[in-house]
């Protein structure tokens, strides 16, 4: 049996938990090679005035969304789950998903979304997007943070 500290998860991240993003600090697991895309097509949005991005639990509607997937601990699991407020009413919730490599390899992965009763369409600030990139993530304001 592995000790629970060497026990690995696959996380898939399209938003501010991507290398050189506004949470990466966070993210502490060890990057898999190249682009992953979510198999099936789901909204992601730039939500609130904190321009936060939202990948929202309606397989089929929006856009493959890319993003980069990673290998983590438990401990860089609780804390990835701890930044998206896994378990809280308005947070995310975490489940897993098939993604492809730009190798063509398709995986599950954990992810974190939102349940579509989550979305107010009055909060929408861009979407639905096939990637959040850079120039968004400019916009995103953490809690407590002024928005522009």
């Amino acid at each position: 049996m592995v000790p629970e500290q060497q026990a690995r998860t696959l996380v898939f991240v399209f938003g501010t938990l991507k290398s050189g993003f506004p949470n990466f600090a966070v993210n502490r697991g060890r990057r898999v090679g190249g682009v992953y895309r979510t198999v099936q097509p789901h909204p992601l949005y730039l939500m609130g005035e904190r321009c936060v991005p939202w990948m929202i639990d309606a397989p089929g509607s929006g856009q493959c969304v890319a993003g980069e997937l990673y290998e983590v601990n438990a401990a860089a699991l609780a804390a990835m789950d701890e930044l998206e407020g896994v378990g809280r009413a308005d947070g995310y919730h975490r489940k897993a998903l098939q993604v492809q490599g730009d190798d063509g390899a398709v995986v599950m992965a954990q992810v974190y979304m939102k349940h579509t009763q989550q979305v107010t369409q009055g909060d929408v600030r861009e979407g639905p997007l096939a990637e959040y990139t850079a120039e968004h993530a400019a916009r995103y304001r953490k809690r407590g943070e002024q928005a522009y």
